[in-house]
């Protein structure tokens, strides 16, 4: 999860970056923002697009992004699937639900025969998303797949029933590369891939690149790389931006123009239990977000 950097002083929502009324701006890295359009409300629904939000590294921001997105794509008429894929169970308690508590979750979707999606899906606050939950009973998934008849393939058969319901499916992965995390990439259209802007986050890409490489030759062509997330980002640090201007350098227009603030609203929002887009819907964060948004339909 996302965490304000120390002594800011600059307020609970300051953004370094931002200010109101320069979205034409020079954007982090040099770049200006160009703005995606406002998305055209749609008429039907159907079938979904699937989007694994994946990178091994841990607290990048991963959690939070799916939840967010999720959001806003929902604020602009979207119906929104996410998928909890880790046993931590983040995403869940991220949307107010105690996962020890679930009698069923993704787990049993995937495991037990009989179980139906609609047995396991769950509203939530948000209107035009709903979760799929997880706890630790999914660690042991990894384990008793791995004697499966097409293992890589079980999460893709678990959603297939309810494609045609949503048009968004976001998959938090696990912060590893390990059989859950191939299973979201072999049934996903696309990756999203939030990067902290940090060294030692920028060294970890290449692992996961190679990683999506593999899974396009062998279980999924169709995968692509929807984009590259910069969150963390403090604009007062040189670090940040050198971090950011040399994924910018390596990846070019593959890097979101939206850019994810160091904020205290993150934390406030998981206590909470509500996206930022509810929780605090004209702060800079739940406008990165909707940027973010538009700029995954436009895509």
């Amino acid at each position: 999860m996302d965490t304000a950097p120390d002594g800011d002083g600059a307020g609970p929502d300051y953004d370094p970056t931002v200010e109101p009324g320069l979205e034409d701006a020079p954007r982090p890295g040099g770049r200006h923002r160009v703005g995606a359009p406002q998305p055209a409300p749609l008429t039907e629904h159907g079938p979904a697009r699937v989007i694994a939000v994946a990178n091994q590294k841990g607290g990048v921001g991963k959690t939070t992004s799916t939840i967010n997105l999720g959001a806003a794509l929902a604020e602009y008429g979207r119906r929104v699937l996410l998928v909890d894929f880790d046993p931590q169970g983040a995403l869940s308690v991220g949307l107010g639900v105690q996962p020890h508590q679930l009698d069923a979750t993704i787990y049993n979707l995937l495991m037990d025969r009989g179980v139906e999606p609609d047995d396991v899906i769950l509203k939530t606050s948000v209107a035009g998303m709903d979760l799929l939950p997880s706890n630790i009973d999914l660690s042991a998934a990894e384990v008793q797949l791995v004697t499966e008849v097409g293992r890589e393939q079980a999460l893709g058969r678990a959603l297939k029933g309810v494609l045609d319901r949503y048009d968004v499916v976001l998959i938090d992965c696990q912060p590893s590369l390990g059989l859950l995390t191939i299973n979201a990439l072999a049934c996903a259209d696309s990756v999203l891939i939030p990067l902290a802007c940090e060294f030692f986050s920028l060294r970890g890409v290449a692992l996961l690149m190679d990683t999506i490489d593999k899974v396009k030759d062998r279980l999924n062509p169709d995968l692509d790389l929807i984009g590259i997330l910069a969150t963390m980002f403090d604009s007062r640090t040189v670090h940040t931006r050198e971090v950011h201007q040399r994924v910018i350098e390596a990846f070019g227009d593959l890097v979101f123009d939206a850019v994810i603030n160091r904020t205290i609203r993150f934390p406030e929002t998981t206590v909470a239990g509500e996206p930022i887009t509810t929780w605090a819907p004209s702060s800079s964060g739940a406008e990165a977000y909707r940027m973010l948004a538009r700029e995954v339909i436009a895509r």
